[in-house]
């Protein structure tokens, strides 16, 4: 497995291949939910393909007040997981080399980024799309890999790969979750044994919402249920469109009900698919 640790290494690695080369950018502070991830990316990179997991906290997407400083970077299990996980090559580079000093330029995505956790957090997508069309540019990929877990970071992927003609195909992949129904995440273990019992619960109730026929009413549950969850506190809960994020208004379009709750200083997300109904 290559390890590159900066762009011109990774370049020089990139030069000779000719077959799909299949991209999972991530943080690192890798997980089942990733090995999952990086699976996926191997069966569609095939036997003669090649998998390129990213390991890299960027800072430009972190608020102030956030915990970027503090955010876990066990690389060297992160290494591991990738070998074992059949990875090709892994770019670890530091934000040194991610970003010049006096760097005067950023992509942001206008609309879909306005809503859900881009209100919640803003600057986030700007830093997100920003070091995503780098990664790109670095790895050149024919395809990326992306989890559903936060369903408006592909969306506005999606929509940035669109707008800009990067020639990528990106995929989305299911959530993955724990036993109990608890989406996973990094952020997870930042979660108390008491709130750790009480974080299924979040998943439960969009579940049940997602019974009800009208996005009106299953905002308006999802709420009521949330909003019994000891210690929690809702960030959002709404119902969108797929591809547009607006609000849903009717079950003609796909859409995804979509919430983001405090559990003590943890902010979980999650979200669902709501299929359109005839």
């Amino acid at each position: 497995m290559k390890v590159a640790k900066s762009i011109a290494s990774f370049r020089v690695w990139r030069k000779g291949l000719t077959e799909r080369v299949v991209f999972v950018p991530t943080m690192g502070a890798l997980h089942h939910g990733h090995a999952e991830l990086f699976r996926s990316a191997r069966a569609l990179a095939g036997r003669k393909g090649s998998v390129v997991v990213s390991l890299f906290v960027n800072p430009t997407q972190f608020a102030p007040e956030e915990d970027f400083l503090s955010y876990p970077r066990p690389w060297r299990k992160d290494l591991s997981v990738c070998q074992e996980s059949a990875a090709d090559a892994v770019f670890l580079p530091s934000a040194e080399e991610m970003y010049f000093p006096d760097r005067s330029i950023t992509v942001e995505e206008s609309l879909l980024s306005a809503s859900l956790c881009g209100r919640s957090r803003p600057g986030h997508f700007r830093g997100v799309c920003t070091v995503v069309s780098k990664l790109f540019l670095v790895v050149q990929p024919t395809h990326a890999v992306f989890g559903e877990k936060d369903w408006q970071q592909l969306a506005i992927i999606r929509r940035m790969v669109r707008d800009l003609n990067f020639p990528i195909e990106v995929r989305g992949h299911p959530t993955v979750r724990e036993a109990d129904g608890l989406a996973v995440s990094s952020r997870n273990a930042y979660l108390s044994a008491e709130e750790r019992a009480m974080a299924p619960l979040i998943y439960a109730a969009l579940r049940s919402a997602a019974l009800e026929i009208s996005p009106r009413a299953i905002v308006g549950r999802a709420k009521k249920l949330l909003g019994k969850i000891s210690s929690a506190r809702v960030d959002y809960v709404e119902a969108v469109e797929e591809a547009s994020l607006q609000p849903l208004k009717n079950r003609r379009n796909s859409g995804r009900l979509a919430a983001a709750v405090f559990l003590g200083r943890t902010r979980l997300i999650d979200n669902l698919p709501l299929p359109r109904l005839a």
